[in-house]
C-alpha cells in the first residue's frame, strides 16, 4: 500500500502479525483513562514481538523527557506519538521521531489553521478529534473539512490522520482529507480494548481498495 497504515492501541501479540507491512503499530503506554493502556515493561514485550518491516510506536500523554528517553532506549521504539506539550531538553534525534498529535475542531473559513511544528523538528503529524480525546482511540472523528485545508496548506508533509476511523469510513477520509497516512483503533475493535482481526482485515482491505480505484 502507498498509505501509511497505523493499528493503535494494541495488546494482544496475537495480532501483531495484522499490522500490515510498511505500516505501524501502536501502543498507549501508561494511560490510565485508557481501556488500551499497558505498562512500559508489556510494551517492551509486545515491541519485542512486532514482526519485521513493521514500525512500534508508543501512544503517551505530557510524558517526561526522562519517559521518553526510556520509551526508546529501554523499549525500542520508533516514534512516540504525543498528546500535549512536549518537554525540553531533548536532543535533535528524539525530537526528530515524535509525533505531535494536534486536535482539530470546526473552524470558521476566515479563523486562521492550528499553528503546526516546523517540519524539520516534526516530519510527522498526527491529527485527531479536539476536545480532549481519549489518547490511543476516542472514536470521536477529527472534522475533515478542516483537516483537508491543514493538508493543502502544508503539500508534501506526513499527516497520518486519525478519530474515529472505520473499515467503511476510511476510503471517504483518504478521498476527503488526502492523509499521507491513517491511524485507527476503536474502529477495528469487538469491545472497548479488544481488537478484531476480521476488522484489521477489512479496514487494510478498504484502504487497498480505495487506492486501486486510482484515488490516491
Amino acid at each position: 500500500m502507498r498509505t501509511f497504515v497505523k493499528f493503535c492501541g494494541l495488546s494482544d501479540p496475537a495480532l501483531l502479525p495484522e499490522v500490515p507491512e510498511g505500516g505501524a503499530a501502536g501502543f498507549v503506554v501508561d494511560v490510565p483513562d485508557s481501556p488500551r493502556s499497558v505498562s512500559i515493561e508489556r510494551a517492551a514485550e509486545l515491541v519485542a514481538a512486532l514482526p519485521p518491516d513493521r514500525e512500534a510506536w508508543a501512544v503517551a500523554v505530557a510524558p517526561s523527557a526522562g519517559t521518553i528517553r526510556r520509551l526508546f532506549d529501554e523499549v525500542g521504539v520508533d516514534r512516540i506519538q504525543v498528546y500535549g506539550p512536549i518537554p525540553t531538553g531533548l536532543d535533535y534525534l528524539e525530537s526528530h521521531h515524535l509525533v505531535p498529535s494536534i486536535p482539530v475542531g470546526p473552524l470558521p473559513p476566515d479563523r486562521p489553521l492550528p499553528a503546526l511544528p516546523p517540519v524539520e523538528t516534526s516530519p510527522r503529524l498526527h491529527l485527531d478529534a479536539a476536545g480532549a480525546p481519549v489518547p490511543g482511540g476516542s472514536g470521536v472523528r477529527a472534522d475533515w473539512e478542516v483537516c483537508a485545508r491543514i493538508v493543502d496548506a502544508h503539500p508534501g508533509r506526513k499527516f497520518v490522520l486519525g478519530g474515529g476511523l472505520t473499515p467503511e469510513s476510511v476510503a471517504d477520509a483518504l478521498g476527503s482529507v488526502r492523509p499521507w497516512g491513517v491511524d485507527v483503533s476503536t474502529g477495528i475493535e469487538s469491545a472497548p480494548g479488544v481488537k478484531d482481526p476480521e476488522r484489521m482485515r477489512a479496514f487494510v482491505r478498504a484502504v487497498e481498495a480505495f487506492e486501486a480505484g486510482g484515488h490516491a
